[in-house]
């Protein structure tokens, strides 16, 4: 399963993101799951919205895929079709797609001081 952010980018300076969205995109979804449509997003497990992040409102989007790049490719298959077909997302439009970061897991280990060979936690070396 991966977790896939798509930036959405308003129609104008000061449009909020609708408070549906999540639920129109994961109708959406569902309806392609249903009716195994050619060139759908594939299964989707969960969606979710952060619509106050900015620049741009992200979607999240957690999906099972062969790899990331199919991850990647069919959440931004998916967005495009709602901003197509869903009249309250009209005018919106598709930015970055892809797997986010944990910069938390990412700044622990710059943290971290290093031991032998690039070690993060102590204990004893492998014998191989």
């Amino acid at each position: 399963m991966y977790l896939i952010h798509a930036t959405l980018r308003a129609p104008a300076a000061g449009v909020q993101l609708p408070p549906h969205t999540r639920e129109l995109v994961r109708a959406l979804a569902d309806a392609d799951a249903e009716g195994g449509s050619v060139g759908g997003c594939g299964p989707v497990e969960h969606v979710s919205t952060h619509p106050h992040v900015l620049p741009d409102p992200i979607l999240g989007v957690y999906l099972i895929a062969d790899s990331l790049h199919t991850a990647e490719r069919r959440t931004e298959a998916l967005c495009r079709r709602a901003l197509d077909e869903v009249p309250a997302l009209r005018g919106w439009t598709v930015g970055r797609v892809g797997a986010p970061l944990v910069t938390s897991y990412y700044e622990q280990l710059l943290l971290a001081s290093s031991g032998p060979a690039g070690r993060i936690r102590p204990g004893p070396l492998s014998s191989s």
